[in-house]
């Protein structure tokens, strides 16, 4: 059975705060064959205080005298807004996904009937944010950007203490420079955070291009997340380091088709290729004239195709035995 990696199109702040930006990227998202489209759900006053500063990744891409507050606030999206996505997702046939940064925005998605939800990087040491999201015993998706593995060991730890399972939370491997350099990607940490925790696991990809996220599927990454955006010189801090639509579409092809190569592990002869078995495999043959009567030997037995006869593996059983009939030369061999 081809396994199936949920694709997550990461909008997250990429719309600007404009309600028709965020409905277009819900269609490229959607036509592009993402599964989720995600948001990301917050109150400002919340999340930061009104002097705390932005990343260097966000001062390139914003308005260097504007505080960290003042951005986030103008990339809040309204209860309004997000009724009318969940709406646009709903009629575009695409699933509607947000990551709540604060406790209050927590609750208010759990008030919508989520059955899944995510905890963005920056919390994972968040203890009461932690407990707080491990009570509504739905399926968590946890990142793990800027963590250590002993920070990830303390944050399933915490989950589970408030009754979480751990078969149903999804680590995913991060990197949350944006754009992530190649060398600091280090995709194998992925593999070690399955092997050391027991737990199914993701990447949550910030590089430039799509490789690294096909890499993961690979590796056995079942979520993949994904910046994209409109268009990558829209004012704000997430367009640069996010894939255009067709780009998008071209990763998720990839995946797609590296799912159904990756198989399942069984190496058999495929359908396709067992019409080739008889043309390319050889049989034992006559290389000359042999007479009922004679010995088959090194002298008069050799190999050849087609694989339709007696199979070249048997050679030391057919030596040495009595020719029951005559053989002409390049005739398949027979006991």
């Amino acid at each position: 059975m081809t396994k199936h990696t949920t694709i997550i199109a990461e909008v997250g702040v990429n719309h600007n705060g404009n309600l028709d930006l965020a409905k277009q990227l819900v269609d490229a998202a959607a036509n592009a064959g993402a599964d989720l489209v995600k948001f990301q759900t917050f109150k400002a006053s919340h999340v930061v205080t009104q002097n705390s500063p932005k990343a260097e990744y966000q001062k390139k891409n914003t308005p260097k005298e504007q505080s960290q507050f003042e951005m986030l606030k103008g990339l809040e999206l309204t209860i309004e807004m997000h009724e009318a996505l969940i709406a646009h997702c709903k009629k575009k046939k695409i699933s509607f996904f947000s990551t709540g940064f604060d406790i209050q925005s927590l609750d208010y998605l759990h008030s919508l009937g989520f059955n899944c939800f995510k905890i963005p990087s920056g919390e994972i040491t968040n203890l009461p944010y932690l407990r707080h999201v491990g009570t509504f015993g739905k399926s968590l998706i946890l990142s793990t950007g800027m963590a250590t593995l002993c920070e990830i060991e303390d944050a399933l730890n915490v989950l589970e203490a408030v009754g979480m399972l751990r078969k149903n939370i999804i680590v995913l491997h991060c990197n949350t420079a944006y754009p992530t350099p190649m060398a600091d990607v280090n995709l194998k940490a992925m593999c070690t955070i399955r092997d050391t925790f027991g737990v199914d696991v993701g990447y949550s990809d910030h590089t430039l291009g799509i490789e690294v996220a096909i890499a993961a599927v690979t590796l056995g990454a079942a979520v993949i997340e994904k910046h994209f955006t409109l268009d990558r010189n829209l004012p704000g801090p997430d367009h640069k380091a996010s894939l255009l639509p067709n780009e998008f579409a071209e990763m998720v092809r990839s995946i797609r088709n590296i799912e159904q190569a990756l198989g399942t592990g069984i190496k058999q002869p495929s359908p396709s290729e067992l019409k080739n078995k008889p043309i390319a495999r050889k049989s034992l043959v006559a290389i000359k004239p042999i007479r009922a009567g004679d010995v088959f030997a090194k002298e008069n037995i050799g190999v050849k195709r087609p694989g339709t006869g007696i199979s070249p593996m048997l050679w030391d059983k057919v030596m040495g035995q009595v020719a029951n009939r005559d053989f002409a030369t390049d005739e398949l061999i027979s006991l």
